[in-house]
Order: structure tokens, then C-alpha cells, then sequence
């Protein structure tokens, strides 16, 4: 079995950072392998949640090396991170002399290929998305910056030295796989295993709740019997097309006149409400409810469809939105927009729901007036077979075990 250094840029106190590293590691663990981890914890989250995460590791027996993350000045603050991670990673190194660094994306891979290079550690690069194409795309960065710029370029010149040197590279998506290999052709298609973002069964399935529990969160949002229920789940930022989802419902609204569109997210509600007013949806059709994670799948189930719209960018060909397979394994038709990652071909192979090719109104009403293709079960067991945390932790087994033999 293999000693393992975890490094993550994102925080263990963070939902996502529970869901889609924590999780993995414990399954991980229990099938003998010896973790140690490092991540970057913000500081409200911490002091929140330190105590369950700390109680968490403890039990799991994994080593938990929390760091502060630096926000501010924009650039410097990450270099002061990076340079943090390398001095605990060589720190550590020298202690406990790891068999694989295992790097979640590419800041924490600048530290991978170094453990690399100078220890001979076996690299496995957790890539997580074209991270440096989506600061582009995303508005986070512009090329018109010189600053930005560079740093952009500097990034896509280490992308390709991660790809070349990691000895196992982690792709979401297919679509993303199939880019990296367009990207270098020498690289053995071999050498890159795919694995979704996964949802633990045990929480999110719809078995857990009862009809009466469903009845009692809609009185609890006022939520009416003959309404129905259009939900989205997450937060709402760079990637997510809110405009585009309002302007779905309100055509959406024009078929179900009695309905609602839930928000199921951490967001505060005024910008939600904002936008919904400009476009001149009524404040009593938008209910925006704060919820914790583990109570997501229960709000899920007052959903008669859910929808998520991201921008179908270059860089989110790597993506695999985690609500989707929270969605298929509740049961919940989606409602999705074509070109991320695998989402579409997913959607239509397992009759989860619809895909929309064009983001107009026209489009929307052409799906709303045909019926939608859409199996229950069908989804479920797509989610089941090939979404669920299990099979996640089996891929990652397969992969230390590819490494084992290098």
C-alpha cells in the first residue's frame, strides 16, 4: 500500500472540499493506503469547522496539515501559498518520505513536479479542468493585462510539463481527455483515467425520504401542492448562466402559470431576487433557501425539474458539474445546455433528462413542448454504476496501483 501525500489549494472546511477530496481519502484509506494532507483553509470556514473535519481525519486516520489561504493582493498572495506548500511538502518529505504526491489541480502541482524532480516521488496530477484557459474564460483574468498575461503563459508552459511528467494524469471528462491528448499525441491515452466528479449514495437517495417529509419542506417554503417546481442547486458564480436560467423560466412559467423556481445555495438572496425582478419575474415565484449539504438531498426531492446552464467554454470541456450526479441519483429530470465536458452525451444516454442546444427563447419553448425524455430509473442506475462515491474510490485503488508498479 502506498504512502501519500495529498495536497489540495482548497479547503477541508468547504462543502466541496468534504464532497469531492475528504470522501475519497477515507474510502482510500480504509483500503490501507497512508495519507497525509495539506490543504488551505479559509479562515470563517475553520473556525466553523475545524472541529468536525479535525474529528473526521482522526477517525479516518489521516494525517490533516492544515495551511491558512491568502486572498489578497491578487497574484503575491498566491506565490506567499505556494511557497508555504513547498516548505511543509520538503518538511514532510523528509519526515515521512512519500511513495506518491498526489496534486489536486495545477497551483499544488508547481510542488508535485518539484517533489518530483528532487525525490523522485511518483507525480499524480488530479487536474481538475484547463484551470489557467478558465481564468481566461471566466473573466477572472484578462489577456489585455500584461500581469495576467504572463501568468497565463507561464501556466499553459507548466500545463504541458505536468502532462509530460506526471506518472498518472486525472481527467473529469472524456471531452477533457480527449484534449489532452490533442494537446501532446505522444502521451499514452494509457496514462489518463477518467473519473467524474461522484455523490455519495447513502446521502443522496431518495429511499431516505418519506412522501410526508417532502410534504412538510414545501409548507415549510410555501411551497403549494399544484405548483410546480423548477430547482437549482449550488452556488451561482463565474461559470453558472443565471439570466439564461431565469430567462427559462419565465417561459416555463408560461406553461405551468402555478410555479416556483427554488434555489437551493449559499448565495445571498438579494442578487437572485434582483435579477429575477429585472426581468420581470414576480419576488413570490423566486424562493431562495439556504441549506447545509447534507440537507441538500432533501430539498432536492421538492423539484419537479432541475436546470443548470454553464458556459460552453474550451475549458470546461474538463467539467463534471458534482449536482449532476446528485441529480441522477435522486431521480430528478435535469434540464442542461450542450457542450460541457460529457454532461450532454451523459444526460441523453441515460434518459436523464433534456439537453438545450441554444440558450433562446425559442429553444426553451420547444423543449417545454415536447415530452422530455426521462427514466427515473434509468438515472439512478446510471448514477449508481458509474457516479457513486464507491466507484470513484475504485478508480482511484486502480490508479495507486498502476503507480505501484512503476
Amino acid at each position: 500500500m502506498a504512502k501519500v501525500l495529498y495536497i489540495s489549494y482548497d479547503g477541508m472546511t468547504d462543502p466541496l472540499g468534504q464532497s469531492q477530496v475528504l470522501s475519497y481519502i477515507v474510502g482510500l484509506t480504509q483500503l490501507g493506503h497512508e495519507f497525509h494532507l495539506i490543504s488551505f483553509e479559509k479562515q470563517e470556514r475553520f473556525n466553523e469547522e475545524r472541529q468536525k473535519i479535525e474529528k473526521l481525519c482522526k477517525e479516518a486516520g489521516i494525517h490533516w496539515h492544515p495551511l491558512s489561504y491568502t486572498k489578497k493582493p491578487p497574484l503575491l498572495s498566491t506565490i506567499y501559498d505556494v511557497r508555504r506548500m513547498a516548505a511543509l511538502t520538503k518538511s514532510l518529505q523528509k519526515k515521512y518520505n512519500f511513495d506518491i504526491v498526489h496534486c489536486r489541480s495545477y497551483i499544488t502541482a508547481l510542488v508535485g513536479l518539484k517533489m518530483k524532480k528532487q525525490y523522485r516521488t511518483l507525480f499524480l496530477f488530479d487536474m481538475r479542468g484547463f484551470w489557467a484557459d478558465e481564468r481566461i474564460e471566466g473573466g477572472i483574468w484578462s489577456m489585455k493585462n500584461p500581469v495576467f498575461k504572463t501568468v497565463y503563459n507561464f501556466f499553459k508552459r507548466k500545463e504541458l510539463q505536468f502532462f509530460n511528467n506526471a506518472d498518472h494524469i486525472i481527467s473529469l471528462t472524456s471531452a477533457g481527455k480527449k484534449e489532452i491528448v490533442k494537446m501532446n499525441p505522444l502521451i499514452s491515452e494509457n496514462k489518463i483515467t477518467v473519473i467524474p466528479c461522484c455523490v455519495d449514495l447513502e446521502k443522496f437517495n431518495p429511499d431516505n425520504y418519506s412522501e410526508e417529509n417532502v410534504s412538510a419542506i414545501k409548507n415549510e417554503l410555501n411551497i403549494q401542492s399544484n405548483e410546480k417546481v423548477l430547482g437549482y442547486v449550488g452556488s451561482i458564480g463565474t461559470w453558472y448562466m443565471l439570466d439564461e436560467m431565469l430567462d427559462f423560466f419565465i417561459v416555463f412559467k408560461e406553461k405551468y402559470t402555478e410555479s416556483k423556481f427554488l434555489f437551493i445555495t449559499t448565495e445571498h438572496p438579494d442578487g437572485i431576487i434582483q435579477r429575477a425582478k429585472m426581468k420581470g419575474i414576480s419576488t413570490e415565484s423566486i424562493i431562495v433557501k439556504k441549506s447545509v449539504h447534507h440537507q441538500v438531498p432533501a430539498y432536492m426531492l421538492t423539484f419537479d425539474y432541475s436546470i443548470f446552464f454553464i458556459k460552453p467554454t474550451f475549458s470546461k470541456s474538463a467539467s463534471s458539474p458534482t449536482k449532476q450526479a446528485e441529480l441522477m441519483a435522486m431521480g430528478i429530470p435535469i434540464i442542461c445546455n450542450s457542450g460541457v465536458g460529457d454532461t450532454d452525451s451523459i444526460v441523453i444516454e441515460h434518459c436523464a433528462g433534456s439537453v438545450i442546444q441554444s440558450l433562446n427563447k425559442e429553444s426553451y419553448k420547444k423543449q417545454l413542448d415536447h415530452d422530455m425524455q426521462f427514466d427515473s430509473l434509468k438515472a439512478i442506475t446510471a448514477a449508481q454504476n458509474d457516479f457513486s462515491l464507491k466507484e470513484g474510490v475504485s478508480r482511484y485503488q486502480k490508479v495507486y496501483e498502476s503507480l505501484s508498479c512503476i
